[in-house]
């Protein structure tokens, strides 16, 4: 009897593990990282200074995940100021203790001590980056996150040979805190890039960068996934291959139907998938980015590049061919690729546009001034440049929104943001100095769970048009419909695609021009809205959508605090 006793012990225990195989065979993975955030001396443009850098590079590492696996990130403070990091793209569920955003979801994480972010993902596949969200730290402190399909899952399109992240970025030859400190200090626009670079490298035609050109090997015949990541900081780009088609397969993110194209457009905030197959002579052929600007601003003229380098056999070009760019002021050649951009919409890959919408904004997008008593400040007519959307400039609090409002804490931020602009006007027009001067605010919307919303998101001529990437934290949405001049409502939905348009997380609202996005507000927690030209969002061009808690445990944010959330002092 006791002999066997002890053999249904030992089945029994051999079925626990056979259970427990099951369930870590089912499991979603794993993965922790260390990121050491320090001072790192760095050359370019034959100029050497320190950088805030993550484990000492820049770009900062790359994070590899399958679709819904976490990822713990241990980040340990060594610099010489306060830093937090962002999951730009990362919808983060029920999860907005580890968004980011200094003094939205948490307070910065102090010198000499560190803060293990919780970075969970769920639904997105493809490529999106992180970076630095405190001041203009990001401009250092970025990097890609590559996201598998789940295991035993294919690609919606034939898989590649291999892979490669091109990151873009901006370089300058001072350091970026002291750039954005002094233009606070005097209210003027803050000093130009000195060159773009491409995974840390401006590459030709910069001074003292033909040696160091990034280069991307690859083999003829093979294909290749290019992740795309704009890390730049206040330039739209267009990116091309000399003599190469670049199919575009997803975008922040979700999958597209895939787009033949001899360039894309991309924004600071965005990231795509491209592939490129190497189907050309054995050669050198210049990868080249160069700015797309139609506004009139001060903008970062020059272009970088890298090469695309052929294994085999033959002697190198003393001059490689170079894409043929549009002009940087081309506004119809940015468009004619924009509007090509459609979501898959496969059965494998459905998606959910809101048809029926619960909550309607309109938000006014502009660029201000802040007056200064007899023309003592560094901006437009002796004053303080300044941004908004619906006339409400953004003051950041010194205590985090997201603490504030579970908390309960008082006098932190107003439930008031207003759902249309108080005062209607020719948004694109003859706006005259109605609107130059915004109010200064900590103005917030709170919505019910599973509330329906649709933004339309409306440039404005006032003081400078300008295009501005628009990127809301915690959600990805639908980019439904996009067009010039000022939104009708009568006429402008009726131009909407609801039947495939792009799930996205940055979209570029047209100079001059509305886009229109939808999504549910599913997601509870407090979650930051922004441009992503740093300048704008440095000025105030930001807001916050607290989403309530839902009905069950299950649609309510995470209970357990961070052990160590770092705490505002």
């Amino acid at each position: 009897m006791e002999l066997i006793n002890k053999m249904g012990l030992l089945f029994g225990f051999v079925g626990i593990l056979f259970l427990d195989g099951m369930l870590l065979c089912t499991a979603k993975n794993i993965h922790h990282y260390s990121f050491i955030l320090k001072e790192t001396n760095f050359t370019r443009l034959c100029t050497t200074k320190s950088m805030f850098t993550v484990n000492g590079q820049w770009p900062g590492p790359t994070i590899h995940v399958r679709k819904g696996d976490t990822a713990f990130v241990n980040v340990h403070n060594n610099g010489k100021y306060g830093v937090t990091i962002h999951w730009h793209g990362v919808k983060q569920p029920r999860n907005p203790w580890s968004d980011g955003p200094e003094n939205i979801t948490q307070c910065p994480i102090k010198p000499g001590t560190n803060f293990t972010y919780e970075v969970i993902f769920s639904d997105e596949v493809g490529t999106l980056w992180w970076h630095a969200h405190s001041g203009w730290s990001r401009a250092t402190i970025h990097g890609a996150i590559v996201i598998l399909p789940e295991n035993e899952t294919a690609y919606p399109f034939p898989t590649p040979d291999a892979e490669q992240v091109l990151l873009f970025a901006e370089w300058y030859n001072v350091d970026v805190k002291e750039i954005i400190d002094n233009a606070t200090a005097t209210g003027a626009d803050p000093r130009i890039s000195d060159a773009y670079a491409i995974n840390g490298q401006p590459g030709f035609p910069n001074n003292c960068s033909n040696e160091t050109t990034y280069r991307f090997p690859v083999q003829y015949g093979k294909t290749y996934i290019l992740r795309v990541v704009h890390a730049g900081m206040n330039e739209e780009l267009f990116f091309g291959i000399a003599k190469h088609n670049l199919t575009v397969v997803a975008r922040d993110g979700a999958y597209l139907k895939p787009i033949t194209t001899d360039y894309v457009v991309i924004t600071p905030g965005q990231t795509m998938d491209i592939l490129l197959t190497a189907d050309q002579d054995p050669n050198y052929y210049y990868m080249a980015a160069t700015p797309f600007v139609d506004a009139v601003v001060p903008y970062d003229s020059s272009n970088t590049s890298a090469i695309l380098q052929y294994a085999g056999n033959y002697t190198p070009p003393s001059s490689p061919p170079y894409p043929s760019l549009p002009n940087v002021t081309d506004r119809a050649a940015a468009d004619n690729f924009t509007t090509r951009i459609r979501a898959l919409a496969s059965i494998e890959h459905p998606i959910n546009v809101p048809t029926k919408i619960d909550t309607k904004m309109l938000i006014t997008v502009s660029i201000n001034e802040i007056f200064c008593a007899n023309e003592s400040c560094g901006g437009p007519n002796g004053n303080r440049l300044s941004a908004s959307l619906n006339n409400i400039s953004f003051v950041t609090p010194a205590i985090d929104i997201l603490q504030a409002y579970y908390r309960n804490l008082t006098n932190v931020f107003k439930e008031d943001f207003p759902g249309m602009p108080l005062y209607v006007y020719n948004f694109t027009g003859d706006v005259g100095n109605n609107t130059l001067y915004p109010t200064l605010g900590t103005n917030i919307t709170i919505m019910e769970y599973g509330t329906a919303v649709e933004i339309v998101f409306q440039g404005t001529n006032v003081q400078t048009a300008e295009s501005h990437p628009m990127h809301l934290h915690g959600f990805s949405f639908y980019l439904v419909g996009t067009g010039s001049g000022n939104f009708n409502e009568t006429t402008s939905p009726e131009t909407y695609n609801l039947v495939d348009p792009p799930e996205v997380n940055t979209i570029s609202v047209p100079k001059n021009g509305w886009a229109t996005v939808r999504f549910i507000a599913n997601n509870p927690g407090a979650w930051f809205m922004h441009c992503h030209f740093e300048r704008h969002a440095s000025w105030g061009m930001d807001t916050v959508i607290i989403v309530k808690n839902g009905p069950t445990n299950e649609t309510s944010v995470l209970p357990i605090l961070p052990a160590n959330l770092p705490i505002c002092s």
